[in-house]
């Protein structure tokens, strides 16, 4: 089978950098397991990565048509995606370093409400599915599979990926945490990490070919 190990090896290495770096679902998950357990922080994660199915169907089917219809239009939407990881990029670049945590004001809830809550927070963010028509077209890998078959697996390793890393910060929440009030330019460093992913991304796209 003609499969590009080395375009889904730097996917999933992609992935990972933008898990760990700092952002509202992996913060929220945190602040979560910090105020109310382990348990609670891995339902939260399993609702943003049940979202994350319903994202990768939408992008699936639609973008494929389009691919199929105008390798035009394929070529536009890989130009809107590299420049939108660019800009990204540059909202990163103008945010603050320092990572805010607060375990006050947690509200309790319980594990089916932080499913839900997940879920939603996941699916009702359009930034999701603009993300994902941004990140996963610049990175088919085969010349023989179906689009749709290669975006489901590209989005079967998203959520495989971000569900081991927002998984230990969920387990590892107490120490995580301990860690970045004692080490301040953790942030700093996390901020130019998610800098530098996203225009390496950027390129990526911009230059791969169907």
């Amino acid at each position: 089978m003609d499969v590009n190990y080395e375009i889904l090896y730097t996917f999933v290495l992609a992935t990972a950098a933008l898990s760990i770096s700092p952002g509202p679902d992996n913060i929220f998950v945190l602040m979560q397991s910090m105020a109310n357990g382990k348990k609670y922080g891995l339902s939260v994660v399993a609702g943003l990565m049940t979202g994350c199915i319903i994202h990768t169907s939408l992008l699936a089917f639609g973008v494929s048509v389009i691919i199929k219809q105008s390798e035009t239009l394929f070529f536009i939407i890989k130009l809107f995606g590299a420049f939108y990881l660019f800009f990204l990029a540059y909202k990163v670049f103008r945010s603050e370093s320092s990572i805010q945590l607060s375990e006050v004001g947690v509200p309790k809830k319980n594990p089916l409400q932080l499913f839900k809550q997940g879920f939603i927070m996941n699916l009702l963010n359009p930034k999701v599915s603009i993300f994902f028509l941004a990140f996963f077209p610049g990175f088919l890998f085969s010349q023989e599979l179906s689009t749709v078959v290669q975006f489901y697996v590209l989005g079967l390793l998203f959520i495989l990926v971000s569900f081991v890393v927002f998984g230990l910060i969920a387990i590892l929440a107490g120490a995580i945490s301990e860690y970045l009030k004692k080490n301040a330019r953790v942030g700093v460093v996390l901020k130019w990490l998610q800098i530098i992913v996203f225009i390496g991304i950027g390129v990526f796209v911009l230059f791969s070919e169907k």
